[in-house]
């Protein structure tokens, strides 16, 4: 296995970004929604006021993007979470969300997980909030992250 990369994406790396994720969704996520659901997740890709305030973080197998982690800071949410279907189970999102957690100071963050992701963030140490829900279409259950008091995150 080739070393990874993993870096703050630049706005230049962001539209490489939202395609992974539409790919991703596409094979992973869309199977699991109505027609409504991912019409409104292709819609939130294009939505310039919905993308502007996250930062993204991408996972890099040599120049290849891999995976990436969006977060809006000032709401402590995770908006954008996928990895490349080829290098599922290889440890390319525990590592997104390690080197996150290496760069975010927040005490807490949130995640709206789809169907697919909730077992990973568990394993992430997130917990559920609520049941899941549906919106417009999106199914996924809100889930919480809390650092644990003594400073250590695992």
């Amino acid at each position: 296995m080739n070393r990874k990369e993993i870096r703050r994406l630049s706005e230049d790396e962001r539209q490489a970004a939202l395609d992974l994720a539409w790919i991703v969704f596409s094979e992973y996520e869309s199977p699991d929604y109505s027609e409504e659901g991912t019409e409104e997740f292709r819609k939130c890709l294009h939505d310039e006021e919905y993308l502007h305030g996250i930062d993204y973080y991408g996972a890099f197998d040599s120049q290849k993007l891999i995976g990436l982690i969006g977060i809006r800071t000032e709401l402590e949410h995770i908006c954008f979470f996928f990895v490349d279907g080829q290098y599922n189970r290889q440890g390319v999102g525990t590592m997104l969300f390690n080197y996150l957690l290496e760069n975010y100071k927040g005490n807490i963050m949130t995640v709206n997980s789809s169907p697919f992701g909730v077992g990973f963030y568990k394993r992430l140490g997130f917990t559920p909030t609520e049941e899941e829900k549906i919106i417009n279409g999106i199914r996924f259950t809100p889930m919480i992250y809390e650092r644990k008091s003594n400073g250590s995150d695992l």
